[in-house]
Parts: C-alpha cells; sequence; structure tokens
C-alpha cells in the first residue's frame, strides 16, 4: 500500500466490493455530517462546484490548510475528491486493486531493506520515504480539515455514490476507515519481508493479512505509525461529534 499515484490515470472506478465491510445504507447512518463538532468557519461560503469541476476549488483550499510541505509536488491534480473517497473506501480492505486511484503521488525510491540475522527486513531508514507526507500531516490543523470537509461534504457524497454506493453514507465509511487504521498493530522490531515479483510482501502471514491502512501504517515506521495516528484520532473525535483542544 503507497500514499500516493502517479499524475496521469484513468477514470476513477471502484475497487471490488468487500462482504467484510459493507457500506451502510442511509437508514443506518452512524454518524451524520451534521452531527460533527463545530469549528472554524470555512473559508468560504460560496456555493459548490459541480464535482467534475471541483478540482481547482480543492487545489486551493488544501493550499490554504497546509502551512508547511510541498503539497504541490504530492497532490494527484485531477479527480481529487473521487480519488479521496474510492481510497478511503479501499482502506479496510485486503486488496486495493489499482494504484490509479490514489490521490497522492507514490514515495520516490524503492522500498529500504537490510538484513537481520540472515533474513531480508524493512530497513529503518525506509521511514525515510515518508517524510514529505509527514510533514504535511504535522502541518494541517485537524478543525480547519474538518471544517472544509463538511463544507465540501456533500461533493464527498456524491463521489461516493458514483464509485457504486447509491444508498451508502461516505462518513459512516470514513470512520470505519480511520478505526480500521487506528487498530494497526504498533511493531518495533524488524519486519521481515520477501519478493513476490517486482514487489515485497510481509513474511508474517498475520501482517501480510492485514488490510491496506494497516499495511500502510506497518510500513511507516513506528514513529510515522504514531504521528499519523495522533492526528487520526484527533480527526474522529472531530468528525464523530466531539471536541479537541488546540
Amino acid at each position: 500500500m503507497h500514499p500516493g499515484a502517479p499524475e496521469t490515470s484513468p477514470t476513477v472506478t471502484p475497487p471490488a466490493p468487500s462482504t467484510s465491510a459493507p457500506a451502510r445504507a442511509a437508514s443506518t447512518i452512524q454518524h451524520p455530517i451534521t452531527q460533527a463538532s463545530s469549528g472554524p468557519a470555512p473559508a468560504t461560503t460560496a456555493a459548490l462546484p459541480a464535482l467534475v469541476d471541483s478540482d481547482a476549488n480543492v487545489r486551493d483550499a488544501l493550499a490554504a490548510l497546509v502551512s508547511g510541505g510541498d503539497l504541490h509536488a504530492l497532490l494527484v491534480p485531477s479527480q481529487i475528491i473521487s480519488r479521496v473517497v474510492a481510497t478511503v473506501d479501499a482502506l479496510p480492505r485486503q486488496g486495493i486493486g489499482s494504484t490509479y486511484i490514489l490521490p497522492l503521488r507514490t514515495p520516490k525510491g524503492a522500498l529500504q531493506t537490510g538484513q537481520a540475522n540472515g533474513t531480508t527486513v524493512i530497513a529503518a531508514a525506509n521511514a525515510d520515504r515518508y517524510a514529505p507526507y509527514m510533514t504535511l500531516l504535522e502541518n494541517v490543523d485537524p478543525h480547519a480539515l474538518v471544517a472544509w470537509y463538511k463544507h465540501d461534504y456533500p461533493l464527498f457524497q456524491q463521489a461516493y455514490r458514483e464509485l457504486g454506493y447509491p444508498h451508502g453514507y461516505f462518513n459512516d465509511r470514513l470512520i470505519v476507515a480511520i478505526d480500521d487504521m487506528l487498530a494497526a498493530p504498533e511493531v518495533h522490531e524488524p519486519i521481515a519481508v520477501t519478493r513476490n515479483g517486482a514487489h515485497y510482501v510481509l513474511v508474517d502471514p498475520r501482517l501480510q493479512a492485514l488490510s491496506n491502512g494497516q499495511k500502510l501504517m506497518v510500513r511507516l515506521g513506528p514513529g510515522n505509525e504514531a504521528q499519523f495516528k495522533a492526528k487520526l484520532r484527533m480527526i474522529r473525535e472531530l468528525l464523530a461529534g466531539g471536541q479537541i483542544a488546540h
């Protein structure tokens, strides 16, 4: 699982349906967006653009939300909301299908490996490949991010329906994805990997069987994982109606 994708790609299409994590019907909405906690007023009260025409607005909004880091270098500039929605939907699954759905470009370079007791393991230096993404994460105010998300929520909901869930509720799926990532194991010992064609897989079958989101957490490295989880907990509290201190 990589947090990024090539800049040029075909239209976003949904991953294969999962029987383990079905989308909730509208009648069983768990986290209606209207109950999300109050936060700073959105930067604009202008009417939302059509989803197909929303990329420029989304790029501008995200650039305003991030006070540090190089968002332009990492963000795939087209179909942004549809990519975010498709990626969120895929995170709790075990197979992501195509990396073309991802809203961010992949980390530079190959997975960094080393040797430990004669076994190929993910090197500690591999965590450095995620530094640009972690810089963006560190510099995003969760209150402002959620305020923007609430303002633009109709576009996320439309994209989720167009993904193949006409009765689904995207905010519920987002909470499922966040909870799944927060449940990722914290692995502090070297993680053994082996090549499977052009890619590496995790030798421990329990780790290899993790969801896409949990595998991402494990591959980030313990320090990055802890930082990511801390930000996710704050965002979840805001999305689910809680308040957190600035």
